[in-house]
C-alpha cells in the first residue's frame, strides 16, 4: 500500500438521540445520528403500513392472505 494517501481510522462511538451508543471504527472520533436500529419503527416492529388506495388489501385477497395474518 502506498503511504500518506490512506485516512486515518478511530475507534468511533455513535451516539443516538435515543441513548444508544454504538462502537465501532470510522474516520471520525465521535458521530452523532437521528434514529438508530434501535429506535427506528421498521427494526422494532411499529411501522404501519399507509394504505390509500387498497393496495394491501388487494395483494391480500388476490394471493390469499387474510386480515387476520
Amino acid at each position: 500500500m502506498k503511504k500518506d494517501i490512506h485516512p486515518e481510522y478511530y475507534d468511533s462511538k455513535i451516539k443516538c438521540i435515543c441513548g444508544n451508543v454504538i462502537e465501532t471504527r470510522a474516520k471520525k472520533p465521535e458521530m452523532s445520528v437521528e434514529i438508530c436500529s434501535n429506535c427506528h419503527p421498521f427494526y422494532t416492529g411499529q411501522q404501519k403500513i399507509v394504505d390509500t388506495e387498497g393496495r394491501v388489501e388487494r395483494f391480500n385477497r388476490k394471493y390469499g392472505k387474510s386480515a387476520q395474518t
